[in-house]
């Protein structure tokens, strides 16, 4: 083989190697690119120039581990450095780790008991305790518990925080929020009921928005919601916000939060009913960032929202998108969705 011959195929290979991953099932995300590190997919829809203060202009979406059910309630757990989230159908809670593969960190992480049961039985959000503990809203055991060992060794051993409302047991307790006073406010939709025994396993006929006090007690704040699901709090704990799972009524809501923790005044924050249609998934999970800047799964990935409710962008994930969390030091977000674990990179 001759020089130029050489040189010609040497850059041949050295192209097709570089070539990204050819989309051959549409169930796969279609891969733009391939780094050193990750696969990435999808983009992000900049529809005003504030989207370039939250989000760089050159970051793209990094898929860092596939494979699951149904992934959901990503949390960071800053001194362990790692990423858990939950495979909700698998009953199971993940890890992850910069460059380490997915390993099982919990199991079983929502459905305690012995007997088969059907319905999405593990747990679903998940978050720290002000003292550090991790807290799960757990489907199966229809209840929001404490995990009774450290972080940094979990078991499968549960302590309840609650568990019911005057008497009957929730349907199943989905995401959660602590306030800065301790109080714990969650959702408790349908979703983690059998479906086929639905009628005779629920207590709890309607969809309830709780705080769980430092007493113990558990006060119903709303029932208007058809679907609560995602919750969070403002910076200031001022305003709490709660999304609203129903393809019919796909919003999100705001209410003023009054000093003796009930809610009060309102609002739809933002409604994105028309755009189901076009778009994969509805409002889940959110997270607001230390100036108030709303990350809301939603249709089409991840909404961006200004505190006054304005869409800026979406980070487009191509997947129906349940959730997101931040690191400890907001350089990135990442995202649950569908079978993939997902980040990108903040500004």
């Amino acid at each position: 083989m001759n020089k130029p011959t050489l040189i010609f195929s040497i850059l041949f290979l050295l192209q097709a190697c570089s070539s990204p991953k050819q989309n051959k099932d549409n169930e796969e995300p279609r891969v733009d690119e391939v780094t050193a590190s990750y696969r990435t997919t999808g983009s992000v829809e900049r529809l005003h120039d504030e989207v370039n203060q939250l989000i760089p202009a050159n970051a793209q979406i990094e898929i860092l581990a596939e494979g699951f059910t149904w992934s959901e309630g990503p949390l960071w757990l800053a001194e362990e450095k790692m990423l858990v989230f939950s495979d909700v159908p698998e009953n199971t809670v993940y890890s992850w780790k910069e460059g380490e593969e997915k390993a099982i960190y919990l199991q079983p992480s929502g459905y305690t008991g012995q007997a088969p049961r059907a319905g999405e039985t593990g747990s679903n959000g998940l978050l720290l305790s002000p003292d550090g503990k991790l807290v799960l809203c757990q489907h199966g055991d229809r209840r929001v518990a404490t995990m009774q060992a450290p972080l940094a060794t979990p078991q499968a051993t549960f302590s309840t925080l609650a568990d019911n409302w005057e008497g009957k047991k929730f349907n199943s307790p989905n995401d959660a929020a602590f306030h800065q006073n301790g109080d714990l406010y969650f959702t408790d939709p349908p979703y983690g009921l059998p479906k086929q025994a639905e009628d005779t396993t629920r207590e709890i006929d309607i969809q309830g928005v709780y705080r769980l006090d430092k007493t113990g007690s558990t006060i119903l704040l709303t029932d208007e919601l058809t679907r609560p699901n995602g919750i969070a709090f403002s910076p200031d704990y001022k305003t709490l916000y709660v999304a609203n799972s129903d393809s019919k009524k796909a919003i999100w809501m705001a209410y003023d939060v009054k000093e003796d923790g009930t809610l009060d005044n309102g609002r739809v924050f933002f409604d994105a009913t028309d755009m189901t249609a076009e778009r994969k998934g509805l409002p889940d999970g959110l997270k607001v960032n230390p100036n108030g800047y709303i990350f809301a799964t939603g249709p089409g990935g991840v909404l961006l929202f200004d505190p006054e409710g304005k869409h800026l962008g979406t980070i487009l994930t191509g997947q129906a998108t349940a959730n997101c969390a931040f690191d400890d030091e907001y350089n990135y977000l990442y995202i649950t969705a569908d079978m993939y674990l997902m980040r990108i990179k903040l500004q």
